[in-house]
């Protein structure tokens, strides 16, 4: 086999692949979604148990190599470019560039739940709380879509093609946010100014970036004094949803008055 991109790492342990389709918990009436399929090691798997599995994979060479099923449907695109058709489960060794963008991708669809394999300290950051050192934006985005459960660590071993770090499997299973925000896409914003400059205090993270939030930079003043003076870090996800619905507010009533 020819040599590949440093991300793509084809998990060959049966074991691993054993206990991967073991939480899909797949029925025979289901279909199953794979990001990344490789060389088709967990497709085959699945397929013995879904109805149908549609496995997408990038590289040419290796779409064409993973064996043809009756019951599995290759899609050699980008899974970042295309639309996801209709599944019940997304099952994936996923490709560790992706990481990010295809989970969020993923979380604007519905399904049950996925079984999805990240670096691991990509998977703790998923999966941190406040005060922990990788708790930050990707935290508090994912958890606000999923619950995140930490399945197990993967050891470098059980890929043909060593990671320089472990892996871990995740169980993501979607969810009604756990707290309410005024505008979805501004609170995404502002956590993403938040912890831009996370050893600094809030309020100065938040001045620093008041053109890229669209306020001025007065609407601090706006905000609870006790928790502009912590870090973002210190800070719970509904306690960050409230100053920016604060400033969203603000910001909207500005505009509002302008307009009049």
């Amino acid at each position: 086999m020819k040599w590949y991109k440093k991300d793509q790492h084809f998990l060959t342990d049966k074991q691993v692949l054993k206990r991967i389709i073991e939480y899909g918990e797949i029925k025979s009436e289901e279909t199953v979604l794979e990001i990344g399929a490789g060389a088709g090691n967990l497709t085959l798997e699945l397929a013995k148990k879904a109805e149908k599995v549609i496995a997408i994979e990038i590289d040419p060479e290796l779409a064409t190599s993973i064996p043809v099923l009756r019951n599995v449907e290759v899609i050699m695109d980008d899974a970042l470019k295309i639309e996801f058709p209709l599944f019940n489960k997304v099952i994936s060794n996923l490709p560790y560039s992706i990481s990010s963008p295809v989970t969020f991708k993923l979380m604007r669809h519905e399904f049950d739940f996925g079984i999805l394999m990240y670096q691991y300290e990509f998977a703790k950051r998923m999966l941190a709380s406040p005060g922990n050192k990788d708790y930050g934006r990707l935290s508090i985005a994912i958890q606000y879509y999923a619950d995140v459960e930490l399945l197990e660590i993967v050891p470098r071993t059980a890929f043909s093609t060593l990671p320089e770090v472990r892996s871990a499997i995740i169980k993501l299973t979607p969810h009604q946010p756990p707290y309410k925000v005024q505008n979805e896409a501004f609170f995404m914003r502002f956590i993403k100014a938040a912890f831009s400059q996370r050893r600094k205090k809030l309020k100065n993270a938040i001045i620093n970036n008041a053109g890229f939030l669209g306020i001025e930079d007065d609407s601090i003043k706006e905000l609870p004094v006790r928790m502009q003076e912590k870090r973002a870090e210190d800070l719970s996800p509904d306690e960050l949803a409230e100053l920016a619905d604060i400033l969203f507010s603000r910001k909207h009533s500005k505009k509002s008055n302008k307009i009049k």
